[in-house]
Order: structure tokens, then sequence, then C-alpha cells
């Protein structure tokens, strides 16, 4: 005889077969291709191995002389830099289009889509199309205009060609946070903006006052992944300048990639990219929490 279950409580139904087939083989290609990768390049990190032949364990000292490296601490000024110019423009951008084809145009679906190409495309393509155009393209039409500053390929000036990256990863970047921003401003409910409008307030005064406040959690997701991201910025530099000239334009994945694979530096190098892990992830975090707290406070 069998005794039902007390009322407010839920019964517990039993974990089929089915069940562990599917998860047990996930979970062990998990654990092979990530877990066990991660765990050995922590170990690599504490040795002096440069990629082949036999190694010493050697502690922390890698850890150590990460903070004396002159080209670490270069890399990471200008990731940072970079990133957070990058973010700023992507973020502004982004946001000003969708408000725009909120406006009463024709065509509205037809440019949604548009603008969303750019995030479909190959990274590597639009670098290596954009190269072509700053090389050959943009210092023609500069000296038929008479833009002396850039009448010349400012990929190979040190003091802009992280302008022509930050161009690139921004035009490509926008069409993602295009998307969520979207997605925002259809949560808005219309008497709201109506109700404003009746009562006189300028677009500017329903951006500030209704539309910015009510799409906050949609600013917070942007700009944590956005940052993120640009953070971790690689393709676009390796098709526009490969890091150059000379170190100009070299991000701490670039230079990790060159100095662990190219360098003989694997074990410095994985220990400068668990560090690196360890920044984006308290950047992100402190990032987070301070969006959302000015989310509460709007």
């Amino acid at each position: 005889m069998t005794t039902a279950a007390p009322p407010g409580r839920r019964t517990r139904k039993p974990v089929g077969r089915t069940f562990y087939w599917m998860v047990i083989p996930a979970l062990v290609l998990f654990v092979l291709f990530h877990t066990v990768p991660v765990l050995q390049g922590f170990y690599y990190s504490l040795t002096d191995y440069p990629g082949y032949g036999s190694h010493e364990f050697i502690g922390l000292q890698n850890y150590a002389n990460l903070f004396k490296d002159d080209r670490i601490l270069d890399a990471y000024l200008f990731t940072f830099q970079f990133a957070i110019v990058a973010t700023i423009l992507t973020n502004v951008i982004a946001l000003a289009i969708p408000m725009g084809l909120n406006a009463k145009i024709r065509f509205r679906t037809t440019l949604r889509g548009i603008f969303f190409i750019p995030n479909v495309l190959a990274i590597l393509i639009v670098g290596y199309i954009f190269n072509y155009l700053f090389s050959n393209s943009l210092p023609v039409v500069a000296e038929a205009l008479g833009i002396e500053a850039l009448s010349t390929n400012i990929l190979v000036n040190p003091d802009l060609a992280w302008l022509g990256i930050v161009i690139v990863a921004t035009w490509q970047a926008v069409a993602f946070n295009i998307i969520i921003y979207l997605a925002g401003l259809q949560t808005i409910p219309g008497d709201v903006v109506e109700a404003a409008t009746i009562d006189g307030a300028g677009r500017w005064r329903q951006f500030a006052s209704i539309t910015f406040p009510l799409i906050a959690p949609f600013f917070t997701i942007n700009m944590v992944l956005s940052l993120k991201n640009f953070l971790q910025v690689f393709d676009h530099i390796i098709a526009l300048t490969n890091g150059g000239p000379g170190t100009a334009t070299t991000s701490v994945s670039v230079l990790i990639y060159t100095g662990g694979l190219e360098g003989g530096e694997y074990a410095y190098q994985t220990a400068n990219a668990i560090v690196y892990f360890l920044v984006i992830v308290a950047v992100s975090v402190f990032q987070m929490r301070l969006l959302q707290r000015r989310e509460m406070s709007a």
C-alpha cells in the first residue's frame, strides 16, 4: 500500500539511465578537453618548460618575473587602453542606432538586418579587408582631400595604429550590441513614452529619465561583455598589425601567443595567461557589481 506524499511537498522523480547516458559523455569531454589542460597549464606555469624537452620545477618565479617585465606591463597598458575606448565607442554607437530606428522610418526591419551583417563575418577576413583599405584606399582619399595626417598608412604609425584596430573592432562589435539594445527598447511600455510626450518632455529628456533607466540591465550586459571581449582582442591585431609596428599594438593575448608558442616562453606565458584570466574575472565582477548598483539607484 503506497502512502500519498504530504500536501505541499513535491515527489522526487527517479533519474533514468537516459539522463546519465547524456550527461556522462559530455562531462568526460569537458574534463578531458578543459579541466585537464587547465590543470596541466597551471603546473607548467610553475616550471621553466620552454615548450619542448625537459623542465624543472621553479615555483612562483614566473609569476614574480611578470611584474618586472616591461613587455608585460606595456601589453597590459595597451590592452586596457584599447578595451576601454572600444567599449565606450561600441555602446554609444550601438545605443544611438536603435534609438534612431525607433523613429518612424521606412525599411526599419531591413536596416536592422543590414546592421547585423558585421557580426556574422569572420574577424580575420574583416581585418584583412580593412588592412587593405587603411594601406591603399584611405591614403589616396586623404591625400585628395588634403588631410596630411591620414595620407600615409596609419597601421605603420606607432601612434595611430591602435586607432585602426579600434575602428575595426568597434565596427564589428556594434552589430551584436544593437540586437541587445533593440530587445531592451522593446520592453519599454508605449504608454509611458506617450505620457512623457504629452507632458512636453523632449527626446533627450525621455531618454535620460525613461528610456535609459528602463534598459539599464541591457546596458550592463553590453558593457560587461564588450569589455571582456575587447580585453581578449587577438584576431583583429593579427590581421591588421601583427602586434606592430614594433610592439606598439601588442595586446596581452598576442604576447601570450607569440611568446608562448613561438618564443620558447611556454611556461612563462602560461603564468601570464593565468594572471590575465584572474584579471579579466576581477574586472568583470567589479564592473557587474558597479553597474548593478547603478541600476538599483536609477
